[in-house]
Order: structure tokens, then sequence, then C-alpha cells
């Protein structure tokens, strides 16, 4: 099959014009695709648009309901609830509603070790596995809306527990493993919860990681926990045990009975929480509910990657994201197929260790940041060529901006110019997918996110909220509201405590700046508050200088991020010491390192310069724009249309945090 693609003479983007490669999805694809041509797009799109409430509710009576709603949207904005007096269970959707059918043998998981353990997991034993845990849950006395903390690897147990939880109506909060036990500490003091499921150790690059130990530390003095659940991923490991209060996974589940019957529950109740970082980098608890995020992840599952039945997906995310909830485990069990989850790193033991799995378990769906790609693309095409990627027939991209380099050797390299790829937009606020392209309906630009999503509208805008020209750039929004959006506690549910909600009235603030291309395309170019997107993570830029500030040898801290050819963005940390104190470089690297026991790795600063005093403005607040200059010195000039997109992003950003953030 032969590449097909066009050159297409682009417009400007505020001043930049470009000569743009299109390709488009073969004949091939879009005979079996569930959409097969832009036209088919854009009918449903706009249908969706005009009859909101008609085309979710078509698509959610798809599911499985024990009382259909009576009101498919109620409210505006943040106020809006989704399938209002209906009751349903996301558990049962992705499990028992399949073991009535012939998919009840069929693998639900497959998962893999980077020591080559393997365990296959079909919807029925899958179902037995979650039952017995569930009937665990409630011998231990947790209840409908109790919160539940999993901290825990990429281990099937920890599938197991969400599905457990979600089955009894808990509501599950999964910790990123490599968090430090102060971020753990944290989030059990948010939540007062009584239980946390956890493990012994985790493996990672050959190396057994202890969490059991960082769980006795975040717990401490916290006296909300009754309960904690140990799975000893090492039977031979040994760790300390408190009586009482420690229990072993597999000796809570001895005689415990594998039937428990799914609760029906309210469809505006949690199903699930998730912290994550405001415009100025704070820890915000955000909350998603179970009718809307299971309806919205299961069609944005089933139309983004085109699933059908024999479709196995690795989403490569780590449980703890919100891709990983979405598209590595609700999604695709939702629709019914396979989903694959590898405990360790894609280049461990070998570099080719990611396509040595795709070629043995014959992958269909791989879904990636473009970090990782980036990582795999400098290791050179020798290590993709030793393996048979023919399997692959869809390939995907999330949590930052692709560029059109790393795209293209994605396309060519790993897709062989026939998979086509779909770059996906959300957020831990949205829940799923909210930007990206049908893979058999449009073209597809390098460099170029997406189309919104059916029932959901989206703009650019200016900082007043009006919208800009095709190839201006400006902040992007989600129009009044979405079935996956996040909700928080009910004494927090005014809009005007929320600054997402409230800067663009009536209307979702993303945080990015974008630029509005032709035919309705989006270009997301980055985050415009403190906020860093550092290798696909999102990590608070205050958060890190809240915890620099508080080690004895600092006097002020302030942190920027960079553009970083291999993870996207840097998190660049300026500090200034209190007097008589030297700055060495070991003093530098004991910095470095106290962000990371206080918060975890994924918020280490890439550099921490030492500086006499950190630059203000005339109001005293930090010039953040001038530690984005000084944070640049030394690296190499971004070039052509990738230094323009920069100098529109600064623009917007100077724009928005004078006003928002100063």
């Amino acid at each position: 099959m032969s590449e097909q693609f066009s050159f297409t003479k682009g417009q400007k983007s505020r001043s930049v014009i470009k000569e743009e490669l299109v390709f488009k999805p073969s004949p091939e694809f879009k005979k079996k695709a569930h959409f097969s041509s832009f036209s088919q797009y854009k009918n449903i799109y706009d249908f969706s648009i005009r009859n909101k409430e008609k085309f979710w509710g078509s698509e959610a009576k798809e599911l499985f309901w024990y009382k259909l709603w009576k009101e498919v949207k109620q409210g505006k904005a943040f106020n809006s609830k989704w399938f209002t007096g209906g009751r349903t269970n996301i558990s049962y959707n992705c499990l028992d509603r399949h073991i009535k059918t012939d998919k009840r043998n069929k693998a639900a998981i497959i998962w893999e070790s980077e020591t080559d353990d393997t365990r296959i997991y079909t919807y029925q034993l899958l179902h037995s596995k979650v039952c017995k845990f569930s009937n665990a849950l409630i011998k231990l006395g947790v209840k409908k809306s109790d919160d539940v903390i999993i901290y825990m690897g990429m281990v099937p147990e920890a599938v197991i527990a969400m599905f457990a939880c979600a089955r009894i109506g808990a509501i599950h909060s999964i910790v990123f493993n490599g968090l430090s036990s102060q971020a753990v500490s944290e989030r059990i003091r948010s939540l007062e919860c009584k239980t946390i499921i956890t493990q012994d150790f985790i493996l990672s690059e050959g190396n057994k990681i202890p969490i059991k130990e960082k769980v006795d530390k975040a717990i401490g003095k916290n006296s909300t926990i009754e309960n904690v659940i140990v799975f000893k991923r090492f039977e031979s490991s040994e760790m300390e045990l408190t009586p009482g209060r420690d229990h072993l996974w597999r000796e809570l589940l001895d005689d415990t009975p594998d039937n428990c019957e799914a609760v029906p529950l309210d469809s505006q109740r949690p199903l699930f929480s998730m912290f994550t970082n405001g415009p100025r980098g704070q820890l915000v608890k955000t909350l998603h509910t179970t009718g809307g995020y299971m309806v919205q992840v299961y069609l944005s599952a089933k139309w983004l990657f085109d699933l059908k039945d024999e479709d196995i997906v690795w989403t490569t995310s780590d449980i703890g994201w919100i891709s990983c909830h979405s598209y590595g485990i609700y999604g695709p069990l939702l629709n019914g197929a396979t989903t694959f989850l590898y405990e360790g790193t894609p280049i461990y033991p070998e570099p080719d260790r990611c396509w040595q799995l795709i070629s043995k378990f014959r992958i269909n769906i791989f879904f990636t940041t473009p970090t990782t790609l980036r990582a795999f693309l400098k290791l050179g095409d020798e290590w993709v060529s030793k393996h048979d990627l023919s399997s692959l027939r869809l390939l995907g991209t999330k949590g930052e901006p692709i560029k059109p380099e790393t795209w293209l050797w994605y396309y060519k390299t790993i897709g062989k110019n026939i998979s086509p790829i779909v770059n996906g937009w959300l957020q831990t606020e949205t829940g799923s997918i909210i930007i990206s392209r049908l893979p058999g309906a449009s073209e597809m630009r390098p460099g170029v996110t997406g189309l919104p999503f059916p029932g959901i509208e989206v703009e650019v805008v200016d900082i007043n909220g009006n919208p800009v020209t095709v190839s201006k750039g400006g902040y992007l929004i989600i129009k009044d509201s979405w079935p996956s959006m996040f909700t928080t506690e009910k004494h927090e549910k005014q809009e005007t405590k929320l600054n997402c909600w409230n800067q663009f009235k009536g209307n979702y603030f993303t945080g990015d700046a974008a630029i509005k291309e032709k035919g309705g395309f989006i270009r997301i170019l980055g985050r415009v508050d403190d906020v860093i997107k550092a290798a696909g993570n999102r990590v608070g830029g205050s958060e890190i200088e809240k915890i620099l500030l508080s080690n004895e040898n600092v006097n002020e801290a302030a942190v920027v991020k960079r553009p970083d050819e291999i993870i996207g963005n840097a998190i660049i940390a300026f500090v200034s010491l209190k007097e008589k104190l030297e700055p060495t470089p070991l003093l530098r690297e004991e910095l470095r390192n106290y962000v990371v026991d206080n918060i975890g790795s994924i918020a280490k600063p890439d550099q921490l310069e030492f500086i006499d005093k950190i630059p203000k403005l005339e109001t005293g607040k930090t010039d953040r724009g001038k530690l984005r200059e000084l944070a640049l010195k030394g690296t190499l000039a971004l070039k052509g249309e990738e230094a323009e997109h920069y100098k529109i992003l600064e623009e917007l950003r100077e724009e928005y945090q004078q006003i928002y953030l100063r």
C-alpha cells in the first residue's frame, strides 16, 4: 500500500506561512471504519450540537442502565448534571454485560512484566476476581461513597481494585506510584479515607522498589487510616505489617465468595477522584461522576480508536493518570475489547522491548506520548526493524503537542505509511478526549491535534472571549459542558470559586493556548498558566516552589518551563540562598532531590540555577518572563514554525498572566 499525501499551501499563523503535508487514510481502512468520510463526521457533529440531549441519550442507551434518566442534561456550565435520575454501574457494564455474551471467554486483560511473567484474564475470570475482592472490601467495612486510595504499580490487581470499588459504590483514587510518601499523605488528609490498597514492591528496570514503606511513612500520624491491603508482588519478600491494620491480599480473599452483585448507582454519584494542578500549580481534587463519564469514555474509545471486537489496545500511561483510566481500562473494556498492560519501562531490558511486545501479542492499537516517541526516535530505527509490527492498524498520541518530525517518524517507521494516527487532547478535568480526529473521517496533518468530538463545542478565543479568526492564536475553551466533565465537592460548587469556569463566563478554560486552523482543525500550543507539562506529566510550578521554600537553605525560589527536545518541557528552578551560604554543586543536587522526596520524581527540576535575587515586576510579583528568558540562555534557538508558535505562546502567556495570575 503506497503512501498518500499532498502538499497544500497553509495560511498565516500570526506571521507564519507554511508548506503543509497532508496524509489521508487508506481506502482499505476507511471501508471498515466507523467513520469513512469527513462529510459523515460533519453531519453527525452538526446534528450532535443542534440536538445534544438526543445525541448523548441515544448513545447512552447502548449501555446497561438499571433505571433510565429523566433528563439527559440539567443545568449549564459547571452546574450541569448529566443523565439525572438514571442508575447504572460501570463495573457491571465493563464485566457483567459481556459475560452474558460470547465474550465471556475472551481476554479482557493481557499482562506482561519486564521479567517475561505473563497473565491473561478473560472477562469471566476478571469478573470472578473483582467480585471476590468486592466482598473482601465489604468485609472490611468499606461502604458506598467511601474514599479508597489505590497506590500500586501496573499489575492486574490494581484494575481489580478499581473495578471492585466501582462495583460497590466506593470512590477510588489511584495515586501514581512515583509520587512521594508526602504526596500520598496529602491525599489521605484531603480524602479523609480509611482504606489504602498497595503492594510490597513495584518493578522498574530490574529494580524492586519498595512502596509499602512509603505508605507506612505517609500514614504516620494520620488517624483516619483503618485498613491497608497489601498485594505481595514478590511472594518471597519480607516487610513489616501492622497487626489489625495491614491485611495481605491473598489471605483477605481466603473463603471469600466470588459472586457480588453490582450496586445500582445514581448517575451523578462520584466514580473516582483524581488530583491535578490548578492554574497556579496548586493541588486540586477533581471528581468524575458515574453516568456521564461512562457514556463519553465508552463512545470516545469506540470512535477514536475505531474499536473492533478483535482489537488489542496498549495505552502506555501509568494507571495513575487519566489517559490510562479512560483508554487503558474503562474505555476498552466498556467496548468489550482486550487491553494490554505492561509492568516496567518500554525500553527495558532492551531498547526494542516495546516493539517486541507489539509483535509477540499482535497488538492492534498503540497509544503513547510524544515524549516516549522522541526517546524511541533517538534510539534508532534498527531496534524497530527487528520486529514484525504488521498487526498495528491504528496509532495514537496524547498528553502533549507532537512535533511534525516526530509525527512523521511515527507514521512512516512504526505505522509503515499505513496506520492512521489520532492525536488526542484530554485533561484530568475533561475525563475523556475532547479534540482529536476520527481515523477514517479526515486527513492527517502532522502537528495538528484535530477536531472537536461530536457532542462537544470548543472555541479558540481572545482574552475578551471573542472567537479568533482562522490561523490566529488564542485561548482554548470548551463551551457549556460535556458528559465526562469533572466536578468538585458540594461546598465548592460555585463557578466563581473556580477560575477555569470564571474567566470566560459560562465556558471552561482549559489553560491551553491554541491556533484555529482551516477546516475547523485545532493546533494545541501549550499551557499559558503555571502548570508544566513535562514528559506528558502535569506538574505544578508553584507546588515545586513551595517545597523549595520549605528547605532551610532557600531564601527565594521560582520555577518556569523551557522547551525540551525530548520531554517537551523541562522544569527549570531558580533559587536564591540565605545569607552566607555557598552555591555548591552538592547543594544543587540536594535541593533537586529534596523536591523528589517531597513530591516525586516527576517534579524533579531538570535544571536548578542559583541566582542572587529573583527578578520582580513593579507589582512585587515574580517576573516569570525574565526567568524564561534566562532559562533559554545557552540552548539551541528554535527555528521556523516552531519558533513562531513559541512566540505566539509566550505572547498569550504574558497577556493571560498579567490579568489572571499577577
